[in-house]
């Protein structure tokens, strides 16, 4: 992430007129708001279809009225709030203290750190017995001063293109704001997007604040309003909605008071439930799998073997390095991409397919993309993914999946088993403390949906690590992000939006491995493949070659060892898993033919073994001139260049992705594209990283692990 540093031109004043905007602008895309309701107005006296509002977390929501405050204060630790239903008055509160950390805001210096949310923890019809002596009362501001300045605001925000809106990213949440009529503003999450509306752009909150702050100033001024607490009612409905919103514009600090919601009824409480998922997966995948699959299953057991008994006996190649001097970089041109290219039609025995690319960085980009065309799909929308996880984000993405199945679109899921019952047992420090995450992700996603979710088995801990999503056959996404929170989220990582004839081999391709998941298993592969098929055409676009690496076929290994024993001018590498032993000899061979070879390793990644393998192969570089660099935090890239020539999807640089699993990258030497990946990733992630100038510490267990890895991962 960037660091942002505040405006040096705004005075205190504008600071905190500027905390305030990014609070109320929290309460609009809870939902949008209807008619002008007074502060003691009566909730029976509105009509609950003048409030157009945000679908709740689930279908059955508890609350159907806009909750109008009729009084609220705060003690030193407990906020009360009493409103009006549909029954009579209700008097709730909570606890703030517990959830803010005063002192922390007074440190903040002028950083704001919310919003914060408070649930109101209790609701009774007695009024409270015990009130504090001392206590602070906001104002309250009503509905309809909210929609008037809600209308002034997103004027100037919404694009007047017709069918189009604005994404703009709050917290864990993506809204589209839109207007559906002229004057007529809406919000919605991303996720319940109509299908007719486009994603016209996306902007972050800081940028909304700039564009809204003149807006701020005008209505606080025309309103008159002095105070410097006061308390909205937003009118938000649905179970975990937003009613109301408190701020302090002294502080500057705000609080959005959350109804209360129902907790999932079933959930994980410890690791048994995916402890027992894994077991028979496994038992399925080998007993099951020796049955439909026979001819895979044997063929998958002598390339694990085979590969272990290798790794057992090679030598450490890289000794062989240590008497040849480390030369000046070469400033020659690089390697003749021309002729490479007529060398991998040999290679890989097939001719690049045309088509165009465009790189999607980091999850807000990609997902933003993804749910957009999701959302707007008229015909299908086939997933293949390696991990789907049962996470707040990727309940989203699910219920989405379920809701547009309901609506007609051919939906079809194919998943990992294995690696998705592992993801789904692993913790997550950044998921929200009172999220109860599903047991089952395939029984998530065909419960009330059409949705057709296959899993593939697992022989001999093998597995299908690609990820790609197809949209009506018009754009594939692929690269290396699974579905979960640390993807759109935590790391840092990349898609491919790819378009054009290359779309229609990729949906072959996932045809392909739906089929073989299938009930008929390898029969019904053999028979799919001895279907004719028809090549695509052969316009649109720039030449895009498809990668594999499958059970004996090291496709991806062997064209990139290639590429790096052909490279003259320069090789960039971005991966997190980088354990193979011959790919970094390769690579320390290249340097001593004056190779400008660089390397971004994370800082820290998901898996202990591989930090330690890590190390060894940071060490290893270094030792041989390679220049390291660590990425702050989690990179999940996969991506290196050639001398002009990209390979990037979802291969890591270890065994697993060279020669175990199922992978799948894309790769071309179109210009644009290459320099646009120099641009975006290499160039950005180099800046962004430490380089590492002197070797780690190294322990004896580094040795083991590395061992570990060089077998497993």
């Amino acid at each position: 992430m960037r660091a942002e540093s505040q405006p040096n031109g705004l005075s205190m004043r504008r600071v905190t007129l500027c905390k305030a905007l990014y609070l109320l602008l929290c309460v609009s895309l809870a939902g949008a708001i209807g008619n002008a309701v007074g502060q003691t107005a009566s909730v029976d006296a509105i009509e609950p279809h003048e409030y157009p509002t945000l679908q709740g977390r689930f279908a059955d929501e508890p609350i159907q009225n806009p909750l109008v405050a009729m009084e609220a204060f705060a003690g030193e630790s407990e906020f009360y709030i009493s409103y009006r239903d549909g029954d009579g008055i209700v008097y709730a509160g909570g606890n703030w203290a517990s959830r803010i950390d005063l002192t922390a805001v007074a440190d903040a210096d002028g950083t704001y750190s919310g919003p914060y949310i408070l649930p109101i923890e209790y609701q009774q019809r007695e009024r409270w017995t015990e009130i504090p002596e001392s206590r602070i009362i906001p104002r309250l501001l009503s509905i309809e001063q909210w929609r008037r300045f809600r209308n002034q605001l997103f004027a100037s925000v919404l694009p007047a293109k017709a069918k189009s809106g604005v994404v703009v990213y709050f917290d864990n949440d993506d809204y589209f704001l839109y207007y559906t009529e002229p004057e007529r503003f809406e919000a919605r999450r991303l996720v319940d997007k109509p299908a007719d509306y486009s994603v016209q752009e996306s902007i972050s909150f800081e940028e909304f604040l700039r564009r809204g702050l003149p807006q701020l100033e005008s209505f606080l001024a025309g309103e008159g309003i002095t105070e410097r607490r006061v308390l909205f009612s937003t009118g938000d409905t649905g179970e975990y909605s937003l009613p109301f919103l408190y701020v302090n514009l002294d502080l500057p600090i705000g609080a959005f008071l959350r109804y209360p919601s129902r907790s999932r009824s079933a959930g994980p409480e410890d690791g048994r439930t995916q402890a027992v998922q894994s077991v028979g997966h496994l038992a399925q995948s080998h007993l099951g799998g020796l049955v439909l699959r026979p001819v895979s299953s044997a063929l998958r057991l002598l390339f694990v073997t085979t590969e272990a008994a290798a790794e057992t006996v090679r030598p450490s190649w890289l000794v062989t390095l240590e008497s040849q001097p480390i030369p000046g970089l070469a400033d020659g041109p690089g390697m003749d991409l021309e002729d490479w290219e007529d060398r991998l039609d040999k290679i890989t025995g097939r001719p690049a397919v045309k088509g165009t690319i465009d790189y999607l960085i980091d999850g807000e980009q990609y997902f933003t993309h993804l749910i957009d065309a999701i959302t707007s799909a008229r015909e299908s929308v086939l997933i293949r993914s390696y991990i789907f996880d049962n996470d707040d984000f990727a309940e989203k993405i699910g219920q989405l999946l379920r809701r547009r199945s309901r609506e007609g679109v051919d939906v079809k899921v194919l998943l990992d088993g294995l690696g998705t019952i592992i993801a789904t047992g692993a913790e997550d420090e950044s998921m929200p403390k009172d999220y109860v995450p599903m047991e089952s992700v395939r029984l998530f996603l065909e419960e009330g949906s059409d949705i057709n979710v296959r899993q593939v088995s697992n022989p001999w801990l093998t597995g299908d690590h690609v990820k790609t999503t197809i949209i009506d056959g018009e754009v594939a996404f692929v690269g290396g992000m699974n579905i979960g929170r640390e993807y759109r989220y935590v790391w840092h990582d990349m898609m491919m939006a790819a378009r054009g004839p290359i779309v229609s081999v990729l949906t072959e391709e996932f045809y392909g491995a739906w089929v073989q998941a299938g009930p008929f298993g390898d029969i019904g592969s053999f028979f799919r493949q001895a279907k004719p098929r028809r090549s695509a055409p052969s316009e649109n676009g720039y030449p895009l070659r498809i990668l594999h690496t499958r059970p004996g076929d090291p496709e991806i290994f062997r064209v990139q060892r290639e590429a790096i024993r052909n490279a003259k001018r320069y090789i960039f590498v971005e991966n997190a898993y980088f354990s193979d032993d011959t790919m970094l000899y390769e690579l320390a061979r290249a340097r001593r033919r004056g190779v400008d070879v660089r390397v971004i390793l994370p800082l820290v990644t998901n898996h202990g073994a591989l930090n330690q393998s890590n190390v060894l192969a940071a060490n290893a570089m270094l030792e041989h001139g390679i220049r390291v660099f660590l990425y702050p935090g989690m990179s999940h890239v996969k991506a290196a260049v050639f001398d002009g020539w990209v390979c990037l999807g979802s291969a890591n640089w270890d065994k697993l992705s060279f020669r175990t699993n199922k992978e799948l990258n894309l790769a071309t030497s179109h210009p644009e594209a290459v320099e646009e990946l120099l641009e975006r990733i290499f160039n950005e992630d180099f800046g962004k990283s430490v380089e590492l100038t002197e070797p780690f510490p190294e322990r004896w267990s580094d040795r083991l692990m590395e061992i570990v890895a060089d077998y497993l991962l």
